[in-house]
Parts: structure tokens; C-alpha cells; sequence
């Protein structure tokens, strides 16, 4: 059975013979698609679930690439698949994977009600307890989903309430995170990580139920999975739940350089986004409070 890394040496070849394309070129499309590989777990290519691509677009963006660098690796992704439906694989399914436009989004936060709701959705199994400690430290810690995979048993202060993360750049920060989500990752480390599989794989804090370290897709879905059972009909990523940290932060007045700083943005004018949001907070108060609005 051909891997999707013989496809994607089909798809290379193919882009040389075929188009013509450069050395240049054709270099810019595997380093794009093995990482699309790394995200699916290279899965077969003509397997991939139209959702898993929608959470690899979201994901792309999470990581604080710009609009212009997420178009071209989904617009690689597109060629890609579209090679495999021409080459007898399954239907297009890159065609339903949006190119962001060119810009910045504001995005869309949720409630702090809505927040409450899907951190406190895990039920008390180990699993549970693991969702809630990841979900908690999501909402709690503003945590890209790379970051969160990546923690380490050892990255976590559970005295001082801290956390100590790999950011964007292999740049390390640490991040200060509320009562519950210490409380929520003290009892999964008691009563959840050690019942997740047999053979535990050093000290990485996330595991699956193979006792292996649980990967990004899998955090897209189980986030997907809880915010609709606690009934939020809005589409809910990792990165909805890091949004939602540093708006409510803003909201509740947090000044600007510590939210750029815990968000581990580079410059003050991408944390920047999240004023027009606040601002918006408060004309809907001013609306709702004042006799002459």
C-alpha cells in the first residue's frame, strides 16, 4: 500500500514532468506538504477528512503565520489533492478548504459563559480529566495548540501557578494560569495520566490512550467534540479558546503589553487586535447603559 509520502514523490515528480516547474518550486510544495503530512499523521492523502483540513487551515493561522504564507500552503494543499482526484483517489476535497483573504480577521470570542461551559464539559474519566486540564489551560493560559502538545510534566509550576512554553520561534515564556486549570491538571496528574496506556513515553504532560503524546488534530477534535456538548452552536477551535483568553482579558481591563506577552507575540501590533474587539465591548455597554444612546 502506497504511504503519503509515495504520494506525495508522485505529486513532486509529477509537478517537474508535467508543469515544468522549478527546483525552486517544487521545493517550496514538500516543505508545505510534509507539514500538512505531520498534522494528518500521513494518513493516505485520498483519506483526509474534509474537517481535518478545515482544522489544518485554522491551525495554520494559530501558529501566526500571515495571510499571504497561509494562501500558499493551502493553495499547495489544493494541487495536491486535486492531483490525487485526477489520479483515481477520492473526489476533490481541496476545493472546500477557503483561502483566507488577505488581512486580519477580528476574531470571534466567546462568551465567558460559553468558555465556562465547554472547560466544564469533560466527564471524571482519565480522558476526562485530561480534556479538562487541556481545555482549562487553553481558556486559562492562552496556549497555542503546538504549545500545549509539547508541555512536559516538568514545564508546570503547580505552586506557582505557571506555566513554561515553547512559542512561535522556539522562543521559551511562561505564562501565569488561574486556580482551576492547576487545580483541573493536579487531578489529572493523580487521577488521569497514569491510567492512559501502558507504556508512558517520558514526561510529556498530554497523553493519548496508547500512552503516547496526544497530537494537534486530536486537540481540534476533542475541542470541537466538547463544545457541542455543552450546546455552542458556533464553530469552536483551539484557537476560539486562546481568542477567547486574550479578549476577556482585555475586556476585564488587562493592559496591552502583558496580554502581548503572555500570548508570546512578537510584535504589540498583533495583540493589537484584540482593542477592537474591547472596543466593541464597550459600545454595546455604553448602548445598554446610557439614557441618551
Amino acid at each position: 500500500m502506497r504511504t503519503y509520502d509515495t504520494k506525495l514523490a508522485e505529486f513532486l515528480t509529477s509537478l517537474q514532468l508535467e508543469r515544468g516547474a522549478s527546483p525552486h518550486t517544487i521545493e517550496a510544495y514538500k516543505r508545505d506538504l510534509i507539514d500538512l503530512g505531520d498534522f494528518v499523521e500521513h494518513v493516505d492523502p485520498d483519506q483526509i477528512e474534509v474537517g481535518v483540513l478545515d482544522d489544518y487551515a485554522v491551525a495554520l493561522q494559530d501558529r501566526g503565520l500571515s495571510p499571504a504564507t497561509v494562501r500558499r500552503r493551502l493553495a499547495a494543499v489544493r494541487a495536491f489533492l486535486k492531483y490525487r482526484a485526477r489520479e483515481g483517489g477520492r473526489p476533490d476535497a481541496g476545493r472546500t478548504v477557503p483561502l483566507p483573504r488577505l488581512g486580519r480577521r477580528l476574531p470571534e470570542p466567546l462568551t465567558p459563559q460559553e468558555a465556562e461551559a465547554i472547560v466544564t464539559s469533560p466527564d471524571a474519566s482519565p480522558r476526562g480529566l485530561r480534556d479538562r486540564a487541556m481545555l482549562e489551560l487553553m481558556y486559562g493560559a492562552g496556549l497555542r495548540v503546538s504549545e500545549l502538545v509539547s508541555l512536559r510534566v516538568s514545564d508546570i509550576d503547580l505552586e506557582e501557578g505557571l506555566v513554561r512554553c515553547i512559542g512561535k520561534g522556539a522562543k521559551q515564556r511562561v505564562v501565569p494560569t488561574g486556580g482551576r486549570a492547576i487545580e483541573a491538571i493536579r487531578i489529572y496528574m493523580q487521577r488521569g495520566r497514569p491510567y492512559l496506556g501502558r507504556m508512558q513515553r517520558g514526561d510529556i504532560l498530554f497523553l493519548n490512550h496508547r500512552g503516547q503524546g496526544i497530537t494537534r488534530q486530536a486537540v481540534f477534535q476533542l475541542v470541537r467534540e466538547h463544545a457541542r456538548e455543552a450546546g455552542i452552536e458556533k464553530v469552536v477551535t483551539p484557537h476560539t479558546l486562546r481568542h477567547s483568553f486574550a479578549t476577556h482579558l482585555i475586556e476585564n481591563g488587562c493592559d496591552l503589553r502583558s496580554v502581548q506577552e503572555m500570548l508570546g507575540h512578537a510584535s504589540i501590533e498583533t495583540t493589537q487586535v484584540y482593542t477592537h474587539v474591547s472596543v466593541e465591548h464597550v459600545r454595546e455597554a455604553y448602548q445598554k447603559a446610557h439614557p441618551r444612546a
